[in-house]
């Protein structure tokens, strides 16, 4: 049996799947992310966030049947880097992409670019999130970090460190500030603001180029020899893994926050990536060769997570509260607010139970997702087919909510669907695949045609991203 290793590492936890030639999974692992949180912000050691990595691939690894392993893709949330010196060795801690300890260099870029001229360059709204803040603010406090020769994202980082070759994978540099959408080029003037130096970048490749393999010295045995790859920013693969990457496919990751993401031909114009941005919706090169992606996410799982406290309910009580909701009225009854801690609940007046809360929670975080949506399809068209994914999405309720919302979508047998694209653009880099026409696509299937499955599982990674405020 011929195997592929894929490798996702998210804000929560690494999880590491093992899949067949036909794309079906075999074994997973999954190992918490050891972020350090203080004061000063939130962030973790780069060898800390390797060592988890490694025990997420080993846990899936023990559990793997017997086979050649050939590849492992690794996947990760973006943003985030590490800084090394010329024995690679890190140099700084890895800061949180939700971290916000760069408030004043956010301040000052402002105070650069203007925000059109920001997103027209980059395709991302101007905000705390991208690399150019954080690689400042480490500038600035850390002076080791002037020391680096080298500056990888945190996929990349790891496959550096498991044997690869250093590279800058693209879908990965266009959650940085730094690549110009345009020319898939370095953006010189926010290089030079940042005070990064062009050299410590590698070359620029796509997600399921062969970058080397997998050393001895990384200790996974059964891991040694594979191909290695970066695998992209961990929306992208999670679409690849669902199999939801064609032009007018969108996919829907229901986890902690929402993501709709959208792959699409590259080239629109200024203006278009303009309303997009204005709209907190990012787009950047993606994971799969010669496209672009459409990125757009709102706080739906928080805003679900907080209505279930405010109930005094649990993920636990989702299967009844969705039963009861199936028959129940809102009414007048609405939620409104997009920020969790500011939720509001009004027209109050009958009966209100849990169950109408419950509904209109789901119809409110439905619309947001509504509006992500309709401002993707202002500008690219109508979508064509919906797979949706993630924690969330065992919800019933929340499903028959976005039917009524986008029409017919499917599911998406693949819970880890991140890690499932990494195994899969693995294969690529081992030569299993040609390109991404040649990946097994995964069971979907009609909402009715999956049994009610309960509370939902620890969120999916792939499925978060900030909104405007």
């Amino acid at each position: 049996m011929v195997l592929t290793v894929g490798l996702d590492v998210g804000t929560t936890s690494s999880k590491a799947v093992v899949v067949c030639e036909n794309g079906k999974v075999l074994a997973q692992g999954r190992a918490r992310t050891p972020w350090d949180t203080s004061p000063s912000g939130v962030q973790v050691a780069a060898c800390d966030l390797l060592e988890s990595a490694k025990a997420a691939l080993s846990l899936a690894l023990k559990d793997a049947p017997s086979g050649r392993i050939v590849a492992l893709g690794i996947t990760s949330m973006g943003e985030s880097g590490v800084l090394v010196d010329a024995q690679s060795r890190p140099l700084t801690p890895i800061i949180a992409w939700h971290d916000t300890r760069d408030g004043q260099e956010l301040a000052d870029l402002r105070n650069h670019v203007t925000e059109d001229d920001f997103a027209r360059r980059t395709g991302l709204p101007l905000r705390a999130q991208w690399s150019l803040t954080k690689h400042r603010w480490l500038l600035d406090h850390v002076p080791a970090a002037g020391r680096a020769v080298r500056r990888l994202n945190i996929a990349e980082w790891i496959a550096f460190s498991l044997g690869g070759e250093a590279v800058t994978e693209q879908s990965l540099a266009s959650r940085t500030g730094w690549l110009d959408l345009a020319t898939r080029d370095w953006w010189s003037d926010a290089l030079e603001w940042s005070g990064l130096n062009v050299s410590l970048l590698p070359e620029l490749v796509t997600a399921g180029t062969n970058i080397g393999t997998v050393a001895a010295e990384a200790g996974l045995s059964r891991l040694t020899g594979a191909a290695l790859t970066v695998a992209g920013h961990d929306h992208q693969a999670a679409v690849v893994g669902a199999g939801a990457g064609g032009t007018r496919d969108v996919l829907d990751s229901c986890g902690t926050a929402e993501a709709l993401v959208r792959t699409i031909d590259p080239g629109l114009e200024p203006g278009a990536v303009l309303k997009l941005t204005r709209a907190g919706i990012t787009v950047g090169w993606s994971a799969i060769a010669n496209k672009w992606t459409m990125l757009g996410g709102t706080q739906a799982g928080v805003i679900l997570q907080t209505t279930l406290s405010m109930l005094g309910q649990s993920t636990r009580d989702i299967r009844r509260l969705d039963g009861e909701a199936a028959g129940a009225h809102t009414g007048a009854l609405r939620l409104r607010g997009k920020d969790p801690a500011a939720l509001t609940l009004e027209g109050i007046s009958g009966h209100v139970t849990p169950a109408r809360v419950w509904m209109a929670a789901m119809d409110a975080v439905t619309a947001q997702a509504d509006e992500v949506h309709s401002a993707m399809n202002a500008v690219v068209g109508q979508h064509a087919s919906m797979v949706v994914t993630g924690g969330w999405s065992r919800s019933t309720a929340l499903l028959e909510a976005k039917e009524r919302a986008f029409g017919k979508v499917r599911l998406s047998s693949v819970q880890e669907t991140g890690a499932r694209g990494a195994a899969l653009f693995g294969g690529m880099a081992a030569g299993l695949f040609g390109d991404i026409h040649d990946f097994p696509v995964p069971a979907q299937a009609p909402v009715a045609a999956f049994p009610q499955q309960g509370s939902p599982a620890e969120p999916d990674n792939a499925s978060r991203d900030r909104v405007p405020s």
